[in-house]
């Protein structure tokens, strides 16, 4: 899902209860280049917050909690599943 004015998607957007959930997939296949979540650079945090943020303000929900959480997904070399971790909100706005 592209929010208004910006070319970064979202994977997955829900709600878990009253909290807007924004859900960043990241997958790494072997362990040569880390791990899924070592994939998230200070860059892409920045652009995820800055999506989640557009996102809440074009659809009106602005009042309502919101928290960006990271599926990670890894796989053998081969493509077998070896592991699939929810974190929940895994990207924070800095303050």
């Amino acid at each position: 899902m592209c929010s208004e004015g910006s070319h970064e998607e979202i994977d997955l957007i829900g709600w878990d209860g009253d909290t807007l959930v924004f859900v960043e997939v990241r997958t790494r296949r072997g362990d040569a280049r880390g791990t899924p979540e070592e994939s998230i650079t200070p860059a892409k945090r920045a652009k995820l917050i800055a999506t989640a943020q557009s996102y809440v303000q074009a659809h009106g929900v602005e009042d309502r909690d919101w928290r960006i959480d990271v599926a990670a997904v890894e796989l053998s070399p081969r493509g077998q599943l070896l592991r699939i971790d929810i974190i929940e909100n895994a990207i924070e706005e800095r303050r």
